[in-house]
């Protein structure tokens, strides 16, 4: 019997029913070729963040009842690949735990496998939405029905029946946002303007994880610069995120204007663009002219922000091309230098 020597290895030799999510930048579905891949060292990982490789691995072993949840941020080295030593790690307790077999798994060694993830240095909790978009998107793929909570939500954000909006759940704009589809995408652009703010930037943070129509772009383009003017900063950002799932010629058109706005770019919104819009950031133009506005933009960590998105394979080698071009006099090659703003 071939030893087992990675995650990928553990769940094809287990049998386990596995689908696994992107929890980093996005949640969003990832193969099992993928993790092999990546595994193997033949991949960088490709939506990093923070850096690590931040997955949800849900499955299935032998008899149990219930899916397994795991929640995984694998460490990266400098050029986006795995640092192998955690995960090494992690598989040997993994392995000890199990008694070296994966083999009949049942419902008495569920505990052990679930103390796994007890003072265990890789696993995380996903923030609030995190997790309700990885429920809805897990019980979508599964065929399964939406939460409770959708119906109300879709009753509120169609105008059909007037709610107190903090009877809404979190849970249920995450089903929503899963499930949107060309006619609730409609009528949500058309109530938009409507919605009170703090029902519209939690509504955001689940449609950012979401491919939006030009019709919704549009609206949130509308509100998001309505609320900036009002100087609902937070709001203004919510809607910059979610914005990120729209066509690359609608957001971008928006993040271009806003990146020749200096009064525009403060810490928040640069962080918004490069966390939740980071491939609208794959332009020859926008991608330096962001640089240049986060090198500019006091409180902004240029450091910090930079390394992040050279991890990105897409991103890496034009971002370091734009750096080791930077003037020593500019803001990018004044921030290189340590050099104060």
């Amino acid at each position: 019997m071939q030893p087992i020597h990675s995650l990928h290895d553990f769940f094809l030799r287990s049998g386990a029913e596995v689908k696994l999510y992107h929890l980093g930048r996005r949640v969003e579905s990832c193969s099992l070729d993928t993790l092999a891949a990546f595994e193997a060292g033949d991949l960088a990982w490709p939506i990093p963040w923070q850096g690590t490789a931040r997955l949800a691995m849900v499955f299935r072993l032998g008899d149990l009842d219930d899916p397994l949840i795991w929640f995984l941020a694998l460490p990266l080295d400098e050029q986006g690949h795995l640092d192998p030593a955690p995960r090494d790690a992690f598989m040997q307790r993994l392995l000890e735990t199990l008694g070296h077999s994966v083999q009949g798994l049942g419902r008495t060694e569920r505990s052990g496998i679930d103390n796994l993830m007890k003072d265990n240095p890789l696993a995380f909790s996903p923030s609030l939405p995190f997790q309700a978009m990885l429920h809805a998107r897990a019980r979508w793929d599964a065929g399964l029905p939406a939460s409770q909570h959708l119906e109300p939500v879709e009753a509120y954000l169609s105008g059909q029946q007037t709610i107190d909006w903090r009877a809404l759940g979190l849970q249920g704009l995450a089903d929503f946002a899963v499930r949107l589809d060309a006619d609730s995408s409609r009528t949500l652009a058309a109530h938009l303007d409507a919605l009170p703010a703090e029902v519209l930037t939690s509504l955001c943070y689940c449609l950012e994880h979401v491919s939006i129509a030009d019709d919704l772009a549009v609206a949130l383009r509308r509100r998001g610069e309505a609320v900036s003017r009002s100087g609902d900063i937070e709001t203004f950002c919510a809607c910059v995120r979610a914005m990120s799932g729209a066509s690359s010629e609608l957001a971008g058109r928006w993040f271009d204007r806003l990146l020749d706005d200096p009064h525009a770019c403060g810490p928040d919104l640069l962080a918004a663009i490069a966390g939740r819009g980071w491939h609208h950031l794959e332009d020859a133009q926008r991608l330096p002219r962001f640089l240049e506005r986060l090198a500019e933009t006091p409180g902004a960590d240029f450091t910090a922000m930079a390394r992040d998105l050279a991890l990105i394979p897409r991103l890496r080698l034009p971002l370091l091309m734009t750096l080791r071009e930077a003037a020593p006099d500019s803001a990018i090659g004044r921030c290189l230098a340590g050099l104060p703003r």
